[in-house]
């Protein structure tokens, strides 16, 4: 079982109605005014309550894997939500590229809004496998992408630790994430108004910082300037998971090993 991250939306998938029992044709199709015909008699599907402890649903948890927990668990981010969705990573761009990449191959259009395009025009030549899923705009310059649930969208926002407010906000079935890669006065104002945070390694003085913005307990304080590369604390306001990021091959080739600073 997958691990949510913020309530990831959760829920049985659609199964598959059971057929109903042919008839043998030998019964009397009678009729009753205002109910049509009288359906096959069948016994009703009953449990004690003792055994309702052993029903089991098919369960998954839809989103983009963002690593594994402590247990070994998937960790997952929903970012194709119905309602606006702000994600701040205080961390490395690695990790925004393989979050992006990710997010492409569940069907999420991404839009890239970045001051250094050339650390991105591989990752857009490849994702979608020649389809136009990924796009790089210059600062300021993202046009309105047209969500809806058919086609979601994913905005990244590469703008260095100053981000300036964006044209493009987070809308029904459009997420953004911002990067921040280091701490600035704007960060309180980001990361107050964010539904998810990810924190990665910061100096003592970002984590005692970003503490007091989170209301971090002291371990988690004490262990961000310490956290390896690809390792990420995920929180939200009621909840906080250790996630390691580990590339698949593909993105080994492409994004290279896990890093921190770029």
């Amino acid at each position: 079982m997958a691990t949510p991250i913020l309530g990831t939306p959760v829920g049985p998938g659609t199964a598959d109605l059971p057929a109903a029992p042919a008839g043998d044709g030998s019964a009397h199709r009678a009729t009753r005014p205002g109910f049509g015909l009288v359906g096959p008699r069948r016994g009703r599907h009953v449990l004690a309550a003792e055994q309702l402890a052993e029903l089991t649903l098919p369960v998954g948890d839809d989103g983009v894997i963002v690593g594994e927990d402590l247990q070994g668990q998937p960790a997952v981010v929903g970012f194709n939500r119905p309602e606006p969705y702000d994600v701040v990573l205080v961390g490395g761009l690695w990790t925004a590229q393989v979050l992006a990449f990710r997010a492409a191959a569940t069907g999420a259009r991404v839009a890239v809004e970045t001051g250094r395009p050339h650390l991105w025009s591989n990752l857009v030549q490849v994702a979608g496998g020649g389809q136009q899923c990924m796009t790089v705009f210059d600062v300021g310059r993202v046009p309105p992408q047209g969500p809806s649930v058919g086609s979601p969208v994913l905005v990244v926002r590469d703008c260095g630790m100053r981000p300036p407010r964006g044209r493009v906000a987070a809308l029904p079935w459009q997420a953004v994430l911002t990067l921040l890669p280091y701490l600035s006065p704007a960060a309180p104002r980001l990361v107050e108004a964010a539904a998810l945070v990810g924190v990665q390694r910061v100096s003592p003085e970002e984590a005692r910082q970003l503490g007091r913005v989170l209301g971090l307990p002291e371990a988690d304080v004490s262990a961000l300037p310490e956290l390896g590369d690809g390792a990420t604390l995920w929180c939200t306001r009621r909840s906080r998971v250790y996630v390691a990021t580990r590339p698949t091959d593909a993105e080994s080739g492409l994004l290279g090993a896990p890093r921190r600073v770029d």
